[in-house]
């Protein structure tokens, strides 16, 4: 059976529905990396803060405590890789027991679908996994060429290498935590694709229940709105 062939056992509503999901995932993601000047995302606002943090760390003596901060952004990366690979493997499972999976399914949805299009939904799921793995592997990477770059900055403040080294791994770290944020997003979307075992239906307003929440997150969220409070000086030997 060609290619052509397999293509007719799916739905029209089925290919719909996984262009709603692709398509939102694309346009959600450059959303948030490329917000209205006027409505930044946490994300955006997060960057400048990374920036500030190695401007600081310049004269910052001694610079344990940033260490620590880095090591605990590395130790998220690689927790989420580990728990990323052990879903994937699950995934890859399912692949080898379909059966099970169209029995549970089928006591949920009306009629019965060929093997090959139950095959092709989890290999969805895969993809958007995979791609999480990817994402929270580079970023786990590039938070150790952030700390090379950190242990780079002389330890003297004045000297002249101190704050363009400190600048350099200010943007590696945003580089890191674009790609760990990205890596998020994904496990959403594979959270979201597994709605389409119901059928497609299930997988829109999944898709539109995931946008929704994420651009709550980084739109309308209270953590957003302490972002944007503006810094006040204080005396700190008042209380």
């Amino acid at each position: 059976m060609t290619w052509a062939d397999q293509l007719t056992h799916f739905d029209p509503r089925d290919f719909a529905s996984l262009v709603v999901l692709v398509g939102a995932s694309l346009l959600l993601g450059f959303i948030i990396d490329n917000p209205p000047r006027n409505r930044p995302s946490v994300s955006v606002l997060m960057a400048q803060y990374r920036r500030e943090w190695m401007v600081q760390m310049v004269a910052r003596d001694p610079r344990i405590f940033d260490a620590q901060i880095l090591a605990t952004l590395r130790q998220g990366t690689s927790f989420f890789a580990s728990a990323t690979l052990i879903a994937m493997g699950g995934a890859l499972a399912l692949l080898g027991d379909l059966d099970r999976v169209i029995g549970i399914a089928g006591d949920l949805t009306p009629g019965q679908e060929p093997q090959v299009v139950w095959e092709f939904k989890i290999l969805v799921i895969l993809v958007f996994l995979a791609n999480a793995f990817l994402k929270f592997v580079w970023s786990n990477r590039l938070f150790g060429y952030c700390a090379v770059l950190m242990a780079a900055v002389p330890n003297a403040a004045d000297d002249p290498l101190s704050l363009g080294r400190a600048r350099k791994a200010g943007e590696i770290n945003i580089t890191a935590a674009r790609g760990f944020n990205r890596g998020l997003r994904s496990l959403y979307f594979a959270l979201a694709t597994v709605a389409w075992l119901l059928g497609p239906w299930p997988l829109i307003v999944a898709t539109g229940t995931t946008v929704i929440v994420l651009l709550r997150r980084e739109f309308a969220s209270q953590s957003r709105a302490v972002l944007l409070t503006q810094d006040e000086a204080q005396d700190p030997t008042k209380s």
